[in-house]
């Protein structure tokens, strides 16, 4: 265990700054010529990549945006890959899963500013916390078909994951026996939502069509 006391640090530093790549703006950027910090939402995360793109290209719009998601979703992941296949123990992986989730929220390349969370955190769940974040996820679905709003689809999908992960696990997750780290990503992405939720008092919201 004396083996991951510094080995830990550099997972916990690769985890933060992986995850701060800003994979929607970058895309954004690059293939259409747009800056979505100064559009839309001004969020860096694929729905905010799709509604601002598809006004002018909407095949390009689609693909950006399923690439931004699926790139915020697996940085998330890819310290916790290495980490489990050196055979890190669940409280590592943990914390990792928590820096990865702060690193896209608080990303350090665009002065710790960032997306609001979902896809880092939706893959890092389900790396350790498969069942409730599936549960989650089918939760997401149903709202998304039926409100068609992008910020309060995943805060339901967000409170379905917290109470399918006590009802699954009482005594805490799988290896560290509390549900602590479950609940930092939680309130960092719920935190991230504050300005959609005020929208969302005003009726200002856009739904993604």
């Amino acid at each position: 265990m004396q083996l991951f006391t510094n080995l830990n640090i550099l997972l916990y530093l690769a985890a933060y700054l992986i995850a701060g790549i800003p994979f929607g703006y970058l895309l954004a950027k690059s293939f259409a010529g747009v800056d979505i910090k100064q559009e839309g939402s001004g969020n860096i995360g694929a729905t905010n990549v799709l509604r601002v793109l598809k006004e002018r290209d909407p095949a390009l719009a689609k693909k950006l945006g399923a690439a931004t998601l699926f790139l915020d979703a697996v940085k998330g992941v890819a310290v916790l890959l290495v980490a489990k296949w050196l055979g890190a123990p669940p409280s590592t992986l943990w914390t990792i899963a928590v820096l990865a989730v702060w690193g896209h929220c608080f990303s350090i390349f665009l002065g710790f500013e960032g997306g609001k969370g979902v896809a880092t955190g939706f893959g890092v769940l389900l790396f350790l916390l498969p069942v409730p974040t599936l549960i989650a996820l089918a939760a997401w679905a149903v709202a998304a078909k039926t409100i068609k709003i992008s910020s309060l689809s995943s805060l339901i999908a967000l409170a379905t994951l917290l109470i399918a992960s006590y009802v699954l696990y009482p005594q805490g997750v799988p290896g560290i026996g509390t549900h602590a780290p479950v609940w930092i990503i939680a309130i960092t992405v719920f935190y991230k939502h504050i300005p959609n939720l005020v929208r969302l008092f005003k009726k200002e919201e856009a739904p993604v069509a």
